[in-house]
């Protein structure tokens, strides 16, 4: 449990941290709330010869938001500061809700919504509700700075899209009106603990019908997925259509099995969760 010798960088800026990557390129990793990084560490199944602290670059901190009319993340911002963020309560209440459920006190203090999407770890809350939000991530690199989409951004288990030089630097999410109900429903093995399976359900109501939802899963394949059957039956349909299109949930789902669940019972979660995900969003 005692991580290899390494140097340490404490980035002064953004262009600081690119160019410490670019100078040691695989051989460097990135610190942010390192609440994922330090316990692969710690196990030696991650060995870097050089640490990127980012947590003094102030400029990849607090929520604002943007021209286009979306909310912006800093990555370096800390889960308990996007609870406390009154844009993001008034805005996105979704993402409040979900980053609750991040860990515990000690994590949300310490941990950040950039480092947990990085991370890429599709048993994370905040990856599912990425994909689902149809989030867009903005990495910074030698060659300037991208968006990505959040569905293009999950690559593999614990791979993302993002190059050896380039860093996470904001998190750019849709604002929800008062029409859109969501819920996130995880399952657990013991409290605080990574999700067996997580389903997460947004739904925009319309005259009594469901006029657009999205399902965004949790540990139901190496990356985040889409319950893309389940969104499409839904379209239009009354909220009395849910139990049946919940049914779909695990259709092109590839879920893994340990000693936690089987994928065969993954597969029973993701439709149960699911089920009650949406008929609490919708109501």
């Amino acid at each position: 449990m005692i991580p290899a010798p390494f140097d340490y960088v404490r980035a002064e800026s953004v262009d600081h941290a690119v160019a410490t990557l670019v100078e040691h390129g695989d051989e460097a990793k990135v610190l942010a709330g390192g609440h994922s990084l330090l316990p692969l560490m710690k196990l030696r199944l991650a060995v870097p010869e050089v640490l990127v602290d980012l947590g003094r670059v102030d400029a990849m901190k607090g929520v604002c938001e943007t021209d286009d009319g979306r909310l912006a993340i800093g990555a370096m911002t800390r889960h308990q500061d996007v609870l406390d963020a009154a844009l993001v309560r008034e805005h996105c209440g979704v993402l409040a809700a979900v980053t609750e459920m991040v860990g515990d006190a000690q994590v949300r203090h310490r941990g950040t919504i950039g480092g947990a999407l990085a991370h890429g770890d599709a048993a994370g809350d905040l990856p599912a509700l990425a994909v689902a939000l149809d989030a867009t991530l903005v990495a910074a690199g030698p060659e300037g700075r991208r968006e990505i989409p959040a569905a293009d951004f999950f690559v593999d288990y614990l791979d993302t899209a993002l190059a050896e030089d380039e860093i996470l630097t904001e998190v750019r999410v849709p604002k929800l009106g008062d029409d859109w109900g969501w819920r996130y429903e995880k399952f657990t093995r013991v409290s605080q603990a990574w999700a067996i399976v997580g389903a997460l359900a947004l739904v925009r109501r319309s005259n009594g019908s469901i006029a657009e939802a999205r399902v965004g899963l949790t540990n139901m394949a190496t990356v985040p997925v889409r319950a893309h059957a389940v969104e499409q039956a839904l379209a239009g349909a009354p909220p009395d259509a849910i139990p049946d299109a919940a049914a779909a949930a695990a259709e092109g789902t590839t879920p893994s099995g340990d000693l936690n669940a089987s994928p065969e019972y993954r597969e029973h979660l993701a439709r149960v969760l699911t089920r009650r995900a949406l008929q609490a969003a919708a109501s």
